[in-house]
């Protein structure tokens, strides 16, 4: 084999379809989901109906949602070569807000 045959490494960029794809998750799923999972659990808090059905719903759907949060947005974020601080701000920009946002829907609801 000579010099020329041989292949050199070439950085792999993502395609097009996986920045979008995650940017998807990151700007629709994530805060959709995270608007719900607010709204149920404070819906959950505010009933006092406290069962182990769904207290085991609800905790199901907290750790949900930190995983997502934690490997859908956070890690995606880091994996672009962003700085920790900003992929934390793309965290609480896609996911605390909307989260924060469904429980206080909830708790107006409930207030009405």
């Amino acid at each position: 084999m000579n010099a020329s045959s041989q292949s050199s490494p070439v950085e792999a960029s993502p395609g097009r379809w996986h920045t979008f794809s995650h940017d998807i998750v990151r700007f629709v799923v994530a805060p959709v989901v995270l608007l719900l999972s607010g709204f149920f659990t404070a819906n959950f808090i505010l009933s006092g109906s406290y069962t182990w059905p769904r207290t085991s719903q609800t905790l199901a759907l907290i750790l949900t949602v930190l995983i997502l949060s934690r490997e859908f947005v956070y890690k995606e974020q880091l994996s672009r070569n962003m700085a920790p601080d900003r992929a934390w701000s793309a965290v609480v920009y896609s996911c605390v807000l909307p989260y924060v946002m469904g429980l206080l829907v909830m708790v107006t609801l409930w207030a009405f």
